[in-house]
């Protein structure tokens, strides 16, 4: 998926975070923090929050799954099958 596809279809926090699990992903991890996700990307674990839920259910690219809470909600992230 490109970049300008993924600019287009969402906001820039939205972005920011797809990006980051893009390259997560790249990298063999599966599970990500919203408080890990949002200190990298200088956002609130709650704006985290918020806008994974969000993606969860619009992401085309990814599967994002509310895995676990344990001192920060953690998600479980996927590519989504084409």
């Amino acid at each position: 998926m490109s970049s300008g596809n993924i600019r287009d279809r969402y906001n820039e926090t939205q972005h920011r975070i797809v990006t980051y699990l893009l390259g997560g992903l790249s990298k063999g991890k599966h599970y990500f923090k919203s408080k890990y996700i949002a200190k990298e990307l200088g956002l609130s674990a709650k704006e985290v929050g918020t806008n994974m839920a969000i993606l969860s259910e619009i992401c085309q690219e990814l599967a994002i799954i509310k895995w676990s809470y344990s001192n920060s909600t953690t998600w479980m992230v996927t590519p989504r099958a084409v």
